[in-house]
């Protein structure tokens, strides 16, 4: 189209030309005007016409391409920027693991620092009173230690545990992924050998379901009545009473409902169906009960209850793997479906990855807590430091208090002129009469 345009633009030129030749040679000449001179003229006019609108078009094809080289930049920012959001988000998950390596670290240089700086204190303190020591003293200052060596022992308790859970958190962790696939295998087997056996009972397949559900969550290494509560009651801004099959516990004092829901009979019917017809009609039945079971959970607002702090959703747990599948197969609509009546719809394949997921998490809590529970000892240990030499700067005072009155009485029994040992014996000389005899190293030599 526009290279027809190109073409049109220079013909119409060159006739609008010739017309205007022939109009103007008209009158001069006396050159007789063709018969069909109307004709052309007319032709004359659509062409400008044509000329008028091929511009026209022509600037709005150059609009355009404006507008589209606009729109490709703003693209190419988007993405651009895209990129750098998820680099920064790369970078800043290394930093974070590197920030959490470096605070382990710390924790254990904080702690080989403390030892050592203990020990050298404690040894320079034992060798400047060593030799004024008596053993009461010593005595006290083995009461006064011991409780330090036990919270230090405390401490290095607790920072040993705290690596070695970490350590076994792993393995256990690597355990259960490789376990995963088999345990879901396993109850997809065992879920098509109960189907037959629940067919056409609903209370019983809810039963089942609900089964189902606590053996995903018993697998999943969160702690039943911990972190999670099984059909236990609340109460919604209206005074009614709903009991959701497992109410999740996140950290910060969050929630996630879980309900499970089984859609059983046309699903016999389809798996056990021979016929593409039949197969087909089954289908239709089996997507249109989860979508039911679906419309059934959004309109119990499970979020608005009582002390439940939960997420704009609730998870549909559908207990059959392959039910799970077909549905998503031939419905492609279905999680958006879900998703605007607020519920997301979960197998156990990945509700157990969910689960793990929260796990872990709360495993990673648990250690942060350890991690400010070690900080806050290492505070209290270190205040009781101070304290401990603080006390034994008292009790070296104390000693040499002790030893200053121990030497001045000696002086006053033993030594200098006039003391009381040699008065005594002075008296003892005189005729006073007495039943011991003084031991001659309080008698001073000077005074004989």
């Amino acid at each position: 189209m526009k290279e027809m345009e190109i073409y049109i633009l220079p013909a119409a030129a060159i006739i609008i030309a010739v017309l205007f030749i022939l109009l103007r040679a008209k009158p001069k000449s006396g050159i007789a005007v063709p018969e069909d001179f109307d004709h052309l003229k007319s032709e004359n006019e659509q062409l400008k016409i044509s000329l008028a609108k091929a511009e026209e078009r022509a600037e709005n094809l150059r609009t355009e391409q404006e507008y589209l080289k606009k729109e490709l930049n703003t693209e190419r920012e988007k993405l651009s920027e895209a990129l750098r959001s998820l680099e920064s988000s790369r970078a800043y998950l290394q930093a974070q693991q590197e920030k959490i390596d470096e605070q382990k670290s710390e924790i254990k240089n904080n702690q080989e620092k403390f030892n050592k700086d203990f020990e050298l204190i404690a040894s320079r303190i034992l060798e400047e009173k060593s030799v004024k020591f008596t053993e009461h003293s010593r005595a006290n200052l083995d009461l006064i230690i011991k409780p330090l060596r036990e919270n230090l022992k405390t401490f290095e308790d607790k920072v040993d545990k705290v690596y070695k859970a970490e350590s076994d958190e792993r393995n256990i962790l690597r355990g259960h992924i490789n376990q995963l696939i088999e345990q879901s295998n396993l109850m997809n087997q065992e879920t098509k050998n109960l189907t037959r056996a629940l067919k056409g009972d609903s209370k019983k397949q809810g039963n089942w379901g609900e089964l189902i559900l606590e053996r995903v969550l018993e697998r999943s290494g969160l702690v039943k009545d911990q972190e999670y509560r099984i059909q236990a009651s609340h109460q919604s801004s209206d005074g009614g009473r709903f009991q959701p099959d497992v109410v999740i516990d996140l950290p910060d004092d969050k929630h996630l409902i879980i309900d499970a829901k089984v859609s059983l009979t046309a699903y016999e019917r389809l798996v056990n169906c021979e016929s593409d017809e039949d197969r087909n009609l089954f289908t239709k039945q089996h997507i249109a009960s989860i979508r039911n079971h679906i419309i059934e959970l959004s309109s119990k607002n499970y979020s608005e209850l009582y002390k439940i702090n939960s997420p704009d959703f609730v998870m549909l747990f559908i207990p059959i793997e392959s039910s799970f599948s077909i549905a998503v197969q031939h419905d492609a609509e279905l999680f958006n479906f879900a998703w605007e009546k607020h519920v997301v719809i979960v197998s156990p394949s990945t509700l157990l990855a969910t689960l793990r997921t929260i796990a872990s998490m709360w495993k990673q809590e648990r250690q942060n807590r350890n991690v400010m529970e070690i900080a806050r000892l290492s505070g209290e240990m270190y205040d009781k430091f101070i304290g401990f030499m603080s006390d034994m700067e008292g009790i070296g005072k104390n000693i040499k208090q002790s030893q200053d009155a121990y030497d001045k009485a000696i002086n006053k029994l033993s030594s200098g002129r006039g003391n009381l040992s040699t008065t005594a014996e002075k008296i003892k000389k005189l005729g006073a009469r007495t039943g011991k005899q003084l031991d001659q190293k309080f008698i001073s030599e000077d005074d004989d």
